[in-house]
């Protein structure tokens, strides 16, 4: 029992301690009361001063409840806390016992890293928190902050600002709905959707989540995340942006869109470099480029697009497809001029163009500039045209030569020019049973075709042919395939998916090295000398 009372005693005079140490200490130049007026207070006149663990006030009236431990300033009242925080205001009330502060009336709070303005603030002095909710304005060495509501710490150093959020500085102005600032730091993050402006050049940011170092100019975003730049959109999962390196990084589900042509890029990871005009994109690359509503899209491991625009050079490298309604084309590696209008496929190149499939060492395909339309085409070395029969599974027309040349007629291959050692099979049908009856093997130095919705309709040599027509029970089975021959359908993207499926027979083409070795000077005698001058001379004036 002697136990329980003096662990009373000792919790008694704790509470006491505690209660007399949470008493306000005041002084004023003139101290009176009225009851009627102001029950149970104090009225403080003249050079008010009140202090209570640390905080230190001064104003020109004040009202003290002493019951209540709680004190009323008026005028021109000062708040001090430590050496750091100091406060204005036209009026204050502070409760002692749960040690909250309210100010109103041009209020404003300064700390070594900014300066605060409202009409109404709200200080905790336990949780050492500051918050408003009928708008503030706070400075710091670097921007502006201006919000409806918010809370700052001031420990932290940090602000939580909601409804209607501002920051500016010289070069961005941010909106907001909801964030946290760092005045020390200059760190915002970012919740809810939120907009970057670059002053300077009218460039924005869009996300939903995301940070931003208003200091150095370096953001990261993870929601809905686009950036708007003067000639190009981009929009991923994520997004990196260093401003004044002018260099961007997304990741997932990337668009880059050209929003002065009608050009897409997408992926999953990409990195643009806006000061030298070029793009980046791997992981599921592709480009597209929209002409009278139809799409081209080329798909390769790697897409880098550079230049400024109408200037503009798209290069894919590796597995690369293509598809587009009218044309479909596969290669190794690709280049496109959009100057020029020339789009050259390299490396083992094939395209299928209404039912023609066309090969070569390499293909160049023209577009006209304006249009956008295919205008023609260019295979050089092993060219080689294919379509297969209309009504046979193993018959094919076949044109192959040294270099071929096309002309395209509404995205329609029309007219083809074969020059150097031009061969040909086709199969000749009987229009009314569609029957074959003949099937015709061709040679000539050149020969010039005119296709109609990919099948020949007519045939000029223009120089002489040596050629043989074979009834079909009587064809040679070394007639049936031109040397070289080879079909390649089921490498032909069907469909746009299609573009993005690696052919399990493709084989990655080793790049040809060149033979350092010195080759020796064979003398040549004076009669070769002249037979290869004569050849020179032959070829120059065939071409």
């Amino acid at each position: 029992m002697k136990r329980v009372t003096f662990i009373l005693l000792i919790i008694f005079t704790s509470i006491s301690f505690s209660q007399e140490k949470r008493k306000i200490e005041y002084q004023a130049e003139i101290q009176e009361a009225d009851e009627e007026r102001y029950p149970g207070a104090s009225i403080l006149i003249g050079n008010v001063k009140m202090n209570h663990e640390g905080i230190k006030l001064t104003c020109q009236q004040a009202l003290y409840y002493k019951k209540q431990n709680f004190f009323k300033a008026i005028g021109k009242v000062l708040i001090k806390q430590g050496d750091t925080i100091t406060q204005t205001s036209d009026y204050a009330e502070y409760d002692a016992n749960s040690k909250q502060a309210l100010s109103w009336g041009n209020v404003v709070l300064k700390d070594p890293t900014m300066t605060l303005t409202t009409d109404t603030l709200q200080f905790d002095r336990l949780n050492q928190k500051l918050y408003y909710k009928s708008y503030a304005t706070i400075k710091d060495t670097t921007n502006t902050l201006r919000s409806k509501i918010g809370n700052y710490y001031l420990e932290k150093k940090k602000f939580i600002a909601t409804t209607r959020v501002t920051v500016v500085n010289p070069d961005h102005h941010l909106e907001s709905n909801h964030l946290d600032y760092y005045t020390n730091s200059g760190y915002t993050y970012l919740y809810g959707p939120s907009t970057i402006t670059n002053k300077e050049n009218e460039n924005k940011i869009y996300c939903e989540r995301g940070f931003y170092n208003t200091k150095t100019d370096i953001s990261h975003f993870v929601k809905n995340a686009k950036l708007y730049l003067k000639e190009r959109t981009v929009e991923g999962d994520s997004l990196y942006y260093d401003k004044r390196k002018g260099f961007a990084s997304a990741t997932n589900n990337i668009q880059v869109i050209d929003t002065i042509q009608n050009f897409i890029t997408k992926g999953n990871y990409a990195e643009i470099f806006e000061k030298k005009d070029s793009l980046f994109v791997i992981k599921k690359a592709v480009a597209i480029s929209i002409v009278d509503q139809d799409s081209t899209f080329i798909h390769g491991d790697t897409l880098l697009v550079t230049g400024k625009v109408k200037e503009r050079i798209i290069r894919a490298y590796h597995h690369v497809k293509i598809f587009k309604s009218d044309l479909q084309g596969k290669c190794d590696s690709i280049h496109t001029n959009q100057q020029t209008g020339f789009t050259k496929l390299y490396r083992n190149p094939v395209i299928w163009s209404d039912k023609n499939q066309i090969t070569g060492d390499s293909i160049y395909l023209k577009s006209d500039i304006e249009t956008k339309k295919l205008d023609s085409l260019k295979v050089f070395n092993n060219s080689f045209i294919v379509s297969k029969d209309s009504l046979s599974e193993n018959d094919f027309n076949q044109i192959k030569g040294r270099n071929m040349y096309g002309k395209f007629q509404e995205n329609k291959l029309r007219n083809l020019l074969v020059k150097g050692n031009a061969e040909s099979v086709y199969y000749n049908r009987n229009e009314e049973t569609n029957i074959i009856e003949t099937i015709t093997k061709e040679i000539s130095s050149n020969i010039d075709f005119i296709l109609a919705k990919g099948v020949i309709e007519s045939i000029k040599y223009l120089k002489a042919s040596d050629g043989k027509t074979y009834p079909p029970s009587m064809l040679p089975e070394a007639v049936k395939k031109l040397k070289g021959f080879i079909w390649r359908e089921s490498e032909q993207p069907k469909k746009m998916e299609d573009i993005f499926i690696r052919d399990s027979v493709e084989k990655d083409i080793p790049i040809k090295k060149k033979n350092k070795k010195k080759q020796k000077n064979i003398p040549i005698k004076l009669d070769e000398k002249i037979v290869l001058k004569r050849k020179k001379i032959a070829t120059f004036k065939k071409e």
